[in-house]
């Protein structure tokens, strides 16, 4: 499903913030994504999802080359990915449960559909009293929890999680990271980047350890 073969990144011509990165995630496996600010997670799942393209070696996501996919193709590929980056990126004229709603109404699906569901899924994430309140009034906390309502509610095929528990109590981040795990007994593939060594030591899940930009995969 997810193939990288000796990939190095770089940006522009800086130093390479990647270099002979290795690793194979087949269909439905969980893992963990761990390593020092700095060593290049960010980037690493910026290239899963497709938002950049390698420098060198061979990244292929669903079969395909990352490097030779068109731009006309890229969306339609990404419906397939599910993704919590640390900024969010809710949409501020958009309320809570239209952004959470957003990959389904992207889909074409019928809002009669769907709703029961989203606001099922908002309730779970404890949200349910701001399904109508819009982003610029929510704490980081809040918007962290919709960015990761949004991200699963159309079960995707992959979910890149970039520290989805960072800004909520540990009793909420082991409520999350369940829902991580029952999404990913449904057959999605997950990869969670944390630094949480609580979180980490709750499930035994192999690590994709970055370190300097070059990774290392245990357990």
């Amino acid at each position: 499903m997810v193939r990288f073969e000796n990939v190095g990144l770089r940006y522009g011509l800086g130093p390479e913030v990647l270099r002979d990165v290795n690793f194979h995630l087949k269909k439905g496996s969980f893992h963990f994504l761990t390593g020092p600010s700095g060593a290049g997670k960010t980037s690493l799942l910026r290239l899963m999802f497709l938002s950049l393209k390698p420098s060198r070696g061979n990244a292929r996501i669903f079969g395909a080359d990352i490097a030779a996919i068109s731009p006309s193709k890229l969306p339609k590929m990404r419906r397939k990915i599910g993704v919590v980056f640390q900024d969010f990126r809710l949409l501020d004229h958009l309320t809570t449960f239209e952004n959470v709603a957003l990959p389904l109404r992207v889909q074409k699906q019928r809002p009669a559909s769907y709703r029961d569901d989203v606001m099922e899924l908002i309730e779970w994430v404890g949200l349910g009293a701001r399904a109508d309140s819009y982003p610029p009034v929510l704490s980081g906390g809040e918007k962290q929890r919709a960015a990761i309502a949004r991200a699963v509610i159309s079960k995707p095929d992959m979910l890149l999680a970039d520290e989805p528990t960072g800004n909520v109590d540990s009793a909420l981040g082991e409520r999350l990271l369940r829902l991580f795990i029952e999404l990913n007994k449904v057959g999605t593939t997950v990869v969670l980047a944390t630094h949480d060594l609580e979180l980490l030591n709750q499930y035994s899940a192999p690590r994709l350890q970055l370190k300097g930009g070059e990774l290392n995969v245990t357990g």
